[in-house]
């Protein structure tokens, strides 16, 4: 077995990453990261404004940003961005899309189940078919980003956004064994507690003296063992280790980036 130098196993230099849901946040930290180590950007949200910004910010760091404004809950539209690579398909695929809006289940309607399944859940299928489909020869990687809400549901009014995503730890070890033969790499992070604009957004209400909120998170606090909430690098530079030949035989890994939540 050869050992190559450490600079080359961790370089993405040639090879080609799409990212969902890059416009901010987690996706936004996992574009810049991969910026840093010469890969190309395929970058996907639903804002077409803060998904520019983000490709004028990162200009500086890739060489090639290519953006695609995407409604992600739409299946012909995930079929039409991948038809348009033409067989210059991304190796690296980065599900981190998702939503996860607050509703008690008695009060969740169809159309309400349906999009948060669709952007959570069917399109990371989706993404993932197409890529595998297209890439049956010659392999890729996948990472997929859950939450650890899906192993320990701690607030409540969540309980669909934690099932979209309990399906996605399903689909990828499921991916992983199914396809690791055929060159596939395929893996999940659980990020907890990190600091991105929805979270922020959970904060403000906190100060606002919503009553509930404020026990969720003081009991939270209280069992996160570093004592801090992350920030969205620090769940990026697992998703670079993921995505470099420094996890070449991690496969059907799921692995928490949560400051030892799920451990306390």
């Amino acid at each position: 077995m050869t050992h190559p130098p450490l600079e080359q196993i961790l370089s993405l230099r040639d090879k080609r990453a799409l990212i969902t849901g890059a416009a901010a946040g987690i996706g936004k930290a996992i574009a810049r990261r991969y910026a840093e180590a010469g890969a190309t950007l395929h970058l996907v949200d639903i804002n077409a404004a803060k998904l520019a910004d983000v490709a004028a910010e990162l200009s500086g760091l890739a060489t090639n940003i290519q953006t695609h404004v995407l409604d992600l809950s739409d299946k012909p539209s995930i079929a039409s961005l991948w038809a348009s690579f033409d067989g210059n398909e991304p190796q690296i695929l980065v599900n981190n899309a998702g939503i996860y809006p607050e509703k008690p289940v008695s009060e969740v309607d169809e159309a309400f189940y349906r999009k948060v399944m669709e952007v959570n859940l069917d399109s990371v299928f989706w993404m993932c078919q197409e890529m595998i489909t297209r890439r049956a020869r010659r392999g890729g990687i996948i990472i997929n980003i859950g939450t650890i809400e899906s192993i320990l549901p701690f607030k409540d009014g969540l309980a669909l956004y934690t099932t979209s995503k309990a399906g996605v730890i399903a689909l990828t070890r499921a991916l992983a064994k199914e396809y690791a033969k055929h060159g596939f790499r395929v893996n999940a992070l659980l990020p907890g507690g990190i600091v991105t604009e929805g979270t922020r957004a959970v904060a403000r209400q906190i100060l606002q003296l919503r009553l509930g909120l404020l026990k969720v998170g003081y009991d939270f606090q209280q069992r996160l063992p570093i004592g801090r909430a992350g920030q969205p690098d620090e769940v990026a530079r697992m998703a670079l280790v993921l995505a470099t030949d420094l996890a070449s035989y991690v496969k059907g890994s799921i692995i928490p980036v949560d400051g030892g939540v799920l451990s306390a």
